[in-house]
């Protein structure tokens, strides 16, 4: 498992990396690339990926860990947001570095689940 994790994210990270960076953003501003840019089409991704492999097909055991873990976690990364957050507190943006502390995650699971549950009603037709 843990090799499948390795892999796909070492797969995630050279997408990450050649890919380049997202949304540019000046000192003392919110990094709005995690919240508002490729990262939340990401976490949209994951919502609809968990809903399909977990609700719709039938998918090998490590494919969630390879893909949702690894690839995804990989392109992802939780270190290009803390790195943000270092640079803030460093260049004296207290406030802006604790607003994107707190809005990072909730935006994040925010995404995924709304991702998760309009494809749950599309795919599964599941009433409101």
């Amino acid at each position: 498992m843990v090799g499948v994790v390795a892999v796909g994210g070492g797969l995630g990270a050279l997408a990450r990396w050649l890919l380049g960076p997202g949304v540019a953003h000046g000192a003392g501003r919110l990094p709005l690339d995690h919240l508002l840019g490729e990262r939340r089409r990401l976490r949209q991704v994951i919502g609809v990926f968990l809903v399909l492999i977990t609700e719709v097909l039938t998918a090998h055991r490590l494919v969630r860990p390879f893909f949702g873990t690894g690839v995804l976690g990989g392109f992802t990364t939780f270190s290009t947001y803390a790195v943000d957050l270092q640079r803030l507190f460093d260049a004296g943006h207290a406030r802006t570095a604790l607003a994107y502390l707190a809005a990072t995650p909730c935006a994040a699971l925010t995404a995924v689940w709304l991702a998760a549950t309009a494809t749950r009603r599309v795919l599964l037709r599941r009433p409101r």
